[in-house]
């Protein structure tokens, strides 16, 4: 009896590290994945919205989860950027809040973080900061918000969410090419 159930679990363990998978192979399809959302199957949303008339459309979705649903922007030198976040979370801007913080070459995203998170009276954003190309408001879940910028020079930037504790795990790359 006991050799059967070790034998059992044993099966059992081996099914779930192989039905887990986690390969570094499998990571980087990822992004070309189906997404699955309450009951229905997405695809992944695409990079890139809309890019027309030198305006770039890019929506950017954050969780309860304190995760972003993409770690990579990308648009191209001169355009107008039109970044929309939506927050498709259900908890408070006060316990869960997210925002959208760009931030310029060079910037230490955890050095920004700790100024950020004494900054509540202005929804964690510090004041007067040079670190900040663009950001939104701090949303809670269910709320949408979009700010309109100009894409800084080519290169690679860092973009943050600045509530408190946040950019641990809320932090990406913004391309301009």
């Amino acid at each position: 009896m006991k050799k059967s159930i070790v034998k059992l679990f044993s099966i059992l363990s081996i099914a779930t590290l192989i039905a887990c998978g986690g390969g570094e192979a499998d990571k980087k399809d990822d992004a070309k994945k189906p997404i699955s959302i309450g009951n229905k199957t997405e695809e992944a949303a695409p990079e890139k919205k809309v890019e027309d008339d030198g305006v770039t459309e890019i929506v950017l979705e954050s969780s309860d989860e304190m995760k972003f649903n993409r770690n990579r922007l990308v648009t191209k030198e001169g355009n107008q950027v039109k970044l929309t976040l939506k927050h498709t979370g259900q908890m408070s801007k006060e316990t869960m809040g997210h925002n959208f913080v760009l931030l310029a070459k060079g910037t230490d995203i955890m050095a920004f973080g700790e100024k950020a998170a004494g900054a509540q009276e202005n929804g964690y954003i510090p004041e007067g900061s040079e670190e900040i190309i663009a950001y939104t408001e701090m949303i809670g879940g269910g709320e949408t918000t979009t700010v309109t910028f100009d894409a800084p020079e080519k290169g690679e930037y860092d973009f943050i969410c600045s509530f408190p504790g946040h950019v641990a795990l809320m932090k990406g790359k913004f391309i301009v090419e």
